[in-house]
């Protein structure tokens, strides 16, 4: 959201320059500074016996302070700052990291000629989350399971506006085998997830090199370049842990999605199409055929991939 944040700044910038070549008795008044800024959180379900919420994870959060005009947010800090417009009242954030985790939420308030007053706030929140056991049944086979991108089939890789009103690729959608000419690797690539008495991994085998586009597995995977054209990418694979998670994407639960998400750790791994971003949400998935979604590197790109059992 860098950019979401220059934009604002130079708007700010503007405005204070038009001020400056007005006549010399106009005065803009004065450059206040934010004051009083106040980040409000309520954890769901705190109680006596519950100080740091239900389980959900869920969180309202709610901003105030004198001589505001615009919010930033980033709700946790421990994997960058990434601020967002804060445009509503209230929001609802709902943290996945299994058990009970610290997060740190950092806010900047713009206030006139784009001065600015950062504030954070340190919140304790636990998440519990037992997924379908059929899911982990036609992930893993309970036991170990391979999968690999479906070329067979249309929309096996889509874009389309990361929101919660809109849950397909509506803006593109990759054709029967599309990109064998230019990255076949993207069909060679394998991913094998394995559960464990002790939880689970994914193993990731590249004989012909991981698929990026615009240098977007750079979020992490050892060898990638940070930019380059669409390609196949030297990487010599990986294996991390994973788990299952609620959904953070504010997904309602009437829209086709399972509601559980697969969370990677570390950033030696991906699936399909790697992203900054380490939460792969199922939509849908079946012993043979499953349906991912994640948020791209891109701001405000939700990335479509469709899986089948090898």
């Amino acid at each position: 959201m860098k950019s979401l944040l220059n934009n604002i700044i130079l708007v700010f910038s503007v405005i204070l320059f038009i001020g400056s070549c007005k006549k010399q008795d106009y005065q803009m008044g004065a450059l206040t500074a934010p004051t009083d800024v106040v980040i409000n959180t309520t954890i769901a379900g705190v109680d006596a016996n519950h100080p740091n919420g239900d389980g959900s994870g869920d969180v309202t959060i709610s901003l105030s302070g004198k001589n505001v005009i615009a919010y930033m947010i980033d709700y946790d800090a421990s994997d960058g700052i990434d601020l967002q417009l804060f445009g509503k009242s209230t929001a609802t954030k709902k943290y996945t990291t299994l058990g009970l985790n610290t997060y740190r939420i950092t806010v900047v308030a713009y206030g006139a000629g784009a001065s600015a007053t950062t504030v954070v706030k340190d919140i304790q929140v636990q998440s519990n989350f037992t997924p379908d056991p059929a899911i982990v049944t036609d992930l893993t086979n309970n036991a170990s399971k391979t999968w690999i991108v479906n070329k067979d089939v249309a929309g096996h890789f889509g874009v389309g506006p990361w929101s919660t009103s809109s849950v397909t690729p509506e803006w593109w959608s990759a054709a029967v085998n599309e990109k064998v000419a230019c990255c076949n690797c993207f069909y060679t690539a394998t991913f094998t997830f394995t559960q464990t008495p002790s939880g689970f991994s994914l193993a990731v085998a590249t004989p012909d090199g991981a698929f990026t586009k615009t240098g977007s597995l750079a979020g992490g995977l050892p060898g990638i370049p940070s930019s380059g054209a669409e390609a196949c990418y030297d990487y010599a694979g990986g294996t991390s842990s994973f788990s299952f998670v609620p959904s953070s994407s504010g997904i309602p639960s009437s829209a086709p999605t399972t509601g559980t998400s697969i969370k990677l750790s570390g950033v030696n791994t991906y699936i399909g199409y790697g992203a900054v971003q380490k939460e792969y949400e199922i939509m849908s998935i079946t012993p043979t055929d499953m349906y991912l979604r994640v948020q791209g590197t891109e701001t405000g790109n939700a990335w479509y991939l469709k899986l089948k059992a090898n």
